[in-house]
């Protein structure tokens, strides 16, 4: 008796009156004590967890994208330089990246400060190049994206397509007069092959065509979708000869009168991207700027296999961007008094979406350790297009979902990635073009038509 005696005084001195008789106030305290004294151990354990969850503020794991941690197999110096390039896109982009896209235009002030950064031409030896690996070209790809895709496509057709054209297929003369200065981005490069009535099935024949005269090569034609192209100081143009029915190569510069560039305008993707229509009339090009070393279309290919394993990196980019954005929207948004990050059905969704992030990043790793072995294949750069592409679509949409209503808006970004996602699924070759691609290099049967 003597010790209920003295555990209820304990009690008492333990407890708040003032604060007791407020509750009383607002609850029946009576009904309370009787509901409390009939749980059990496990439900006072969790209505105690309930009543003392909003004392301490929840330490949260960092947000990223690389579950796996593949940023940790680079070098310090990549390393570096990968956080270099994360930054200046976190800093000096994505503050302004909604407005230009939304008004369809470009933002000329970031080119110096990209052309700072000294990553253009990345993989190139000489000419002001670092002579880098494909794989840190990659890597550098999906930064970029990561934040734009649009910025990234920018640089992409600069320093992969029309840097990669000259380098490979130009002559000495041709690098020497071009490269270093676009490396710098002091020359702005486009590059163009597809055409209106001619996207993917390039290989099967180009109706832009080149003649051969005395006052030198005539071109005639159109090409469309020529990113850069409205502002490009040159841009590389692809035309069968009409003479041995070859593809070759050119260096068109941007004051040629035969020459003329309509922007192409209400896109739904890739706004930021200036996009052209380019028409070639009676095109006179001199000897000196066709490409040299470009004598067919398997020149123009190995440009474009250079090139498609950088947008499957990109597609990379957009899609941990979009799942990073979605993820932090998802731990600050509260419905039912609780952050929707803690609903089952939305972590559902954010582990298919990292799931897909992570099988699209170990890929692509792989796919560029390969171009750095000097074992890439045209069918390895399409299956990582097909795949990426694919996932890419995927991921945007389950990030533009668990953000409700708010995922149409362009402040929250991933409507942004959710649009330029349909453009990166598209170009460098459709899915089904590279499925073909790779559907032969494995059955030994061609299904092209």
């Amino acid at each position: 008796m003597f010790d209920k005696v003295k555990n209820i005084m304990d009690l008492a001195k333990s407890i708040d009156f003032g604060k007791l008789e407020e509750i009383s106030k607002k609850v029946d305290l009576g009904a309370v004590m009787d509901a409390v004294s009939k749980m059990d151990d496990k439900q006072l354990h969790g209505l105690m967890k309930m009543l003392s969850a909003g004392k301490e503020k929840k330490e949260l794991p960092p947000i990223n994208g690389d579950f796996y941690d593949m940023d940790s197999k680079l070098n310090e110096s990549d390393r570096a330089l990968q956080l270099k390039v994360r930054a200046f896109m976190e800093t000096e982009v994505k503050p302004i990246v909604n407005k230009y896209w939304l008004r369809d235009e470009f933002p000329f002030e970031i080119v110096p400060k990209l052309a700072a950064l000294n990553i253009c031409g990345y993989t190139y030896d000489g000419y002001g190049c670092m002579g880098g690996s494909s794989l840190m070209e990659g890597v550098i790809a999906a930064e970029i994206a990561r934040v734009d895709a649009s910025v990234a496509t920018f640089f992409g057709v600069q320093s992969g397509l029309a840097m990669g054209s000259i380098y490979i297929c130009g002559s000495e003369e041709q690098k020497q007069e071009w490269l270093p200065k676009m490396q710098q981005m002091q020359i702005i490069g486009a590059f163009g092959l597809t055409e209106p009535e001619v996207g993917s099935g390039a290989a099967g024949g180009l109706t832009t065509t080149c003649k051969k005269t005395a006052e030198g090569w005539v071109l005639n034609g159109q090409k469309k979708w020529i990113g850069n192209s409205t502002f490009s100081d040159i841009t590389i143009v692809w035309a069968r000869d009409l003479d041995d029915g070859e593809v070759k190569g050119f260096i068109i510069r941007k004051d040629n009168p035969g020459f003329s560039v309509e922007k192409i305008k209400d896109k739904m993707a890739l706004r930021i991207v200036q996009n052209g229509l380019i028409t070639l009339d009676n095109c006179v090009v001199p000897e000196s700027d066709r490409l040299q070393n470009a004598n067919s279309f398997k020149d123009t290919g190995k440009v474009l296999q250079m090139t498609r394993a950088g947008v499957a990196w990109m597609a990379v980019g957009c899609a941990r961007g979009a799942y990073e954005n979605a993820l932090d929207y998802t731990r600050k948004r509260k419905q039912f008094g609780k952050p929707i990050a803690s609903f089952q059905l939305i972590q559902n969704h954010l582990v298919e979406m990292l799931s897909n992030l992570t099988a699209m990043q170990t890929l692509v790793f792989r796919l560029s350790e390969l171009q750095d072995a000097g074992q890439l294949r045209d069918e390895h750069a399409s299956l990582a297009k097909v795949f990426c592409s694919l996932r890419t679509r995927d991921i945007v949409s389950k990030a533009r979902e668990v953000m409700g209503g708010n995922g149409i808006l362009l402040e929250y970004n991933v409507a942004r990635f959710l649009a330029d996602a349909e453009a990166i699924y598209s170009y460098e070759g459709t899915k089904e073009i590279n499925s073909l691609i790779v559907g032969r290099s494995i059955t030994g049967f061609s299904a092209f038509v």
